[in-house]
């Protein structure tokens, strides 16, 4: 299990060293009318700001720092955004790239890495069958492994996020989170603990967390739908799995109608570009999965921006 200590050690090497790179995204706080919640308020966490367009690169990025790098790079299979983190930090540090993706992928996310620099193979209908290509590529070249959100380096990357926001503004009472193989939830349930209560929400088309649940372990699912580009892991990993027991006592599925709602609402209302992935957490409150209680302090979670403008119309 990761620790807070982890967790503030490695925001110290960021602020150090990378504040160039890893940026401190804003926290907005909003009276919960504003959104159309009936709460005290709601605290955007304008995390698709980071470089890169998510999360992602704060786990990305102490991975490549907590490791030699050989000369083949680093590699990585991802749906997009673990893709675009890694081939952003391999750039920042001057090393080489090869990134995995699934057919699902977006072409902006493609292209995006493209232009980070990255060899990017597209192989696979899945995240799962992209993974498999990228293990069996790594065992060729010897390139350091960066896992889209299994790996101890990442979970504590993504718990600086959590840090930050009570930096920023305090314990709120709940954080909604998004859930696809457990990496951003598990930093923030690690940084939390239970000080402040941690939601943890998924498409139900992508159920990982939740079917691991029913069945008392990770399991394999099926995953599709409208935020599968993120949130396509079809196994919830080990490592989130251990955090979210620990830490995590709600897990919520939430509709692809729903989901796609709140996206555009966040584009529409508040000018937010957001992909699906990002739109859960808002989801979650306007659908009435999760209800706050009146004199309740909410934390959303926007956990990326890599979506195509076009989209959101």
């Amino acid at each position: 299990m990761l620790s807070r200590y982890q967790i503030e050690s490695c925001q110290r090497l960021f602020s150090e060293g990378y504040s160039h790179f890893i940026r401190q995204t804003p926290l907005w706080k909003l009276p919960g009318q504003a959104l159309g919640v009936a709460c005290a308020e709601v605290w955007l966490k304008l995390e698709h700001l980071q470089t890169g367009g998510s999360f992602k690169a704060r786990g990305m990025l102490n991975r490549l720092l907590s490791n030699p790098i050989p000369p083949s790079g680093v590699i990585v299979a991802s749906g997009g955004n673990a893709g675009i983190a890694t081939a952003a930090a391999a750039k920042a540090l001057g090393v080489r790239c090869e990134v995995f993706v699934p057919e699902v992928s977006p072409p902006a996310k493609r292209a995006k890495l493209a232009a980070l620099g990255a060899q990017v193979v597209v192989t696979g209908a899945a995240y799962s069958d992209a993974l498999q290509a990228c293990l069996a590529r790594q065992q060729q070249t010897g390139a350091l492994l960066t896992h889209a959100y299994d790996q101890p380096e990442v979970l504590v990357g993504a718990g600086t996020l959590a840090l930050e926001i009570e930096q920023q503004g305090g314990l709120p009472d709940a954080v909604l989170v998004s859930v696809g193989g457990g990496g951003l939830i598990g930093g923030v349930a690690g940084w939390f603990e239970q000080r402040s209560r941690v939601v943890a929400l998924e498409p139900e088309l992508a159920p990982t967390l939740f079917r691991a649940r029913e069945a008392g372990r990770p399991v394999d699912v099926a995953v599709s739908g409208v935020a599968a580009d993120s949130l396509g892991a079809k196994r919830i990993g080990e490592l989130g799995w251990q955090a979210t027991q620990a830490h995590v006592r709600d897990a919520l599925l939430l509709t692809d109608e729903s989901i796609r709602e709140a996206q555009l609402w966040l584009w529409k209302e508040l000018k937010l570009a957001v992909e699906p992935a990002a739109a859960l957490p808002l989801a979650a409150l306007h659908s009435g999965r999760y209800r706050p209680r009146p004199d309740e302090k909410v934390c959303l979670i926007v956990c990326g921006a890599n979506v195509d403008p076009a989209s959101l119309v």
